[in-house]
């Protein structure tokens, strides 16, 4: 990443607006966002690319440092330095949902997420649900702290209490994260008897979420601060409810538009005739016409899904498929050979149409 043009990892020019730059961080971050892409190296190492160049191409001053001087303009180690080393921290926190660890050893909690299976049904009315889950809360008997009622965390004697240590190779100095209390900059001697020094522990939890009207499958609902515990009295994390519908036992959704297959007779299809077909506020009538042939389609306008965001509701399309009659008893087969008998090619402008294509596909 070091090496890279920022300005090429978004895509745009050096003269790019303050807009241009948020597009396109948006657009990229969207395509290799490692939730649709999960398991994929490759592009999780692309959007950590991604969000460290927005990071500073979107400040105003690490952007001006970053043209003037280039890489070495936002190293922290150099002069005139932007502070590389906090846009990465920033980056980590976006990617997985925790926060950089402040003195004292306080960062944000991880966000949860939570898979919400769904029926059509309560898709399209909307509904509210309750969710049940284990978080990690703050332990009430330290209040977060990890230590035991009474005592404090004190200095670590490593690092001196500065959470890094400084290490000399020749001309080189490297600061370093201390392993001893990991950057916290204290370490704690008397820890909470309830979590062992963690400040948090495991308590299931009940939520209600309210699922508008229109929800679909791999829509996302954010509850701000419903995630775990913040460490040493850090905010809390969030909670992601992921939706997905369940199959339908009638309809399949495409969008706002709702299909469905109904069985119609050959006499309804020849003749035409009145239908009850279904729909996800009740039935609805249709007018079938004389000469219907099976697979035709009749759209019910506004009768499918809301738009979760506003727009107008999809419409209901119904394909009709005619039903060869079977168990026909003597007369109705007799019925038939004699019906047959009487049509001629007016009768069957599709078979005719057809038999038209073999003949000129064979001469």
């Amino acid at each position: 990443m070091a090496q890279m043009d920022l300005y090429e990892v978004l895509g745009v020019s050096q003269t790019a607006d303050e807009a241009e730059i948020k597009k396109a961080y948006r657009r990229l971050a969207m395509k290799y966002h490692p939730d649709r892409n999960q398991g994929n190296e490759e592009t999780e190492e692309r959007f950590k690319q991604i969000q460290a160049a927005y990071a500073v191409l979107s400040d105003p001053q690490k952007r001006q440092s970053y043209d003037r001087f280039g890489h070495a303009g936002i190293d922290p180690q150099s002069a005139g330095g932007g502070g590389f080393g906090d846009i990465f921290g920033d980056v980590f926190a976006d990617i997985f949902g925790a926060g950089r660890s402040s003195r004292g050893g306080a960062s944000r909690g991880s966000d949860l997420r939570y898979e919400l299976d769904i029926s059509l049904e309560e898709a399209f009315h909307g509904t509210t649900s309750t969710l049940n889950i284990p978080v990690l809360t703050n332990c009430g008997t330290c209040d977060g702290k990890g230590t035991k009622p009474g005592t404090a965390p004190v200095a670590c004697s490593t690092c001196g209490g500065h959470g890094q240590i400084r290490t000399q190779q020749g001309f080189f100095s490297l600061q370093q994260t201390c392993p001893t209390c990991r950057g916290a900059g204290q370490v704690i001697r008397d820890p909470c008897l309830d979590c062992h020094g963690a400040g948090r522990v495991e308590t299931p939890k009940s939520l209600q979420v309210k699922i508008p009207p229109g929800v679909d499958s791999n829509d996302r609902i954010r509850l701000a601060g419903e995630g775990e515990a913040g460490r040493r009295g850090g905010p809390p994390g969030d909670l992601y409810v992921d939706i997905h519908l369940r199959p339908h036992a009638l309809f399949e959704r495409d969008g706002g538009n709702l299909h469905t297959e109904v069985p119609i007779s050959v006499v309804t299809a020849a003749l035409g005739g009145e239908l009850e077909v279904p729909s996800l506020e009740g039935r609805l009538g249709l007018t079938v016409p004389a000469g219907t042939q099976t697979g035709r389609v009749f759209r019910l306008r506004g009768k499918g899904m809301p738009s979760v965001r506003g727009g107008g509701v999809g419409d209901l399309m119904i394909r009709v498929a005619v039903e060869t009659p079977v168990n026909l008893d003597s007369d109705q087969i007799e019925l038939l050979r004699k019906l047959g008998e009487t049509m001629g090619e007016n009768h069957q402008p599709r078979g005719q149409s057809w038999l038209g294509r073999v003949k000129s596909f064979f001469e």
